[in-house]
């Protein structure tokens, strides 16, 4: 994106199993009751054909070959999405964003500095929140909800997972991205997305300087 950026953007990632969903949902309905405007989405975006592509048949993929398609769609979404509601001074949140990349496909075999490299264009969030919860929290989450996904039938994923995710907050930060890690082993769904929502960077107001300036009199 290129210019000012107007809106602000958040991602909430975290590791399979650890309630990101559940949050997600509290969060909305909280922002609805202190009547905070926000647009949602998620990666990979829901009704894009690459999004949809990449849903349907990244299963089908590993290793440089997925993180290539991953990267693609998101540089697909933030073309047709992220920078468009930031440009129009929109709050967007996001289920999923780029740490979410540099835990799975790290879990693949993939190379953190190539995942850097072939994220270097994205834009970063204004916050990236990371859930996070103890291994043994995740394990039990998972085997509740089921296998439903690859990365979920190895049983040392969720300790990997978390770890990698630490790695991947301290990463962000580096490139001067506020992060906020909120654990969720023993609180509530509802008690982390009040810490979200308390935490969302506010949208800026239109400038002043935006306004029609006042035609000179004539003296």
């Amino acid at each position: 994106m290129t210019g000012h950026r107007k809106g602000r953007f958040v991602s909430i990632d975290g590791p399979s199993g650890v309630g990101k969903s559940t949050t997600i949902r509290e969060l909305k309905a909280l922002l609805t009751a202190r009547d905070v405007s926000a647009q949602w989405t998620t990666e990979p975006p829901r009704g894009d054909f690459l999004g949809d592509f990449t849903r349907s048949h990244g299963g089908q993929l590993h290793g440089l070959a997925l993180a290539c398609l991953v990267a693609a769609t998101r540089y697909r979404h933030v073309e047709t999405t992220i920078d468009p509601a930031l440009s129009s001074g929109d709050l967007l949140i996001s289920d999923r964003y780029l740490a979410s990349s540099l835990v799975l496909q790290r879990l693949d075999g993939v190379p953190m500095d190539f995942l850097l490299l072939l994220n270097d264009h994205v834009p970063k969030p204004d916050l990236a929140v990371i859930l996070t919860a103890s291994p043994e929290t995740i394990t039990a989450r998972i085997t509740r909800a089921g296998i439903t996904h690859r990365f979920r039938a190895d049983p040392e994923a969720p300790a990997r997972e978390v770890q990698l995710y630490r790695d991947a907050a301290n990463i962000l930060e580096d490139l001067n991205t506020r992060v906020l890690v909120i654990d969720s082993t023993a609180i509530p769904p509802s008690e982390v997305a009040r810490r979200i929502a308390d935490a969302l960077p506010a949208v800026p107001l239109p400038s002043d300087a935006s306004a029609t300036t006042p035609t000179p009199q004539e003296p």
